[in-house]
């Protein structure tokens, strides 16, 4: 299940709109607990955008909350047993912030023998 670590929303909703950005949606589990955060908050119109989903999410989320509009760069098939979508993008995260995957365990354990753009 998701965990809320953040939440700055204002106490009052004085917004029409709001548009929630998720880069892969793979169960919608942490959707879901985003729709109704943001559904309790007040907001009277949602739209997920993403940049690929499953066919899963899309239906959950469909089903649970029709009243929400969808937009989906891509939808994928399936998703493994660990909830990871197939063939998805990998983690999204990662790409986004750029960070650095070390397949040696020596580099990682010495900070001072990374190259100056990767520490």
């Amino acid at each position: 299940m998701p965990v809320q670590y953040y939440n700055r929303l204002p106490k009052i909703c004085e917004y029409d709109v709001a548009f929630v950005i998720d880069p892969v949606m793979a169960t919608a589990q942490t959707m879901m607990s985003v729709l109704g955060i943001m559904k309790k908050w007040g907001v009277p119109k949602i739209h997920v955008v993403t940049v690929i989903a499953s066919k899963i999410a899309i239906k959950t989320i469909s089903e649970a909350h029709p009243d929400i509009k969808i937009t989906v760069g891509e939808i994928d098939g399936a998703i493994d047993d660990a909830g990871n979508l197939l063939p998805g993008l990998g983690d999204a995260g990662d790409r986004i912030f750029g960070t650095h995957v070390e397949d040696n365990e020596e580099a990682l354990m010495h900070v001072s023998k990374r190259k100056k753009s990767e520490s």
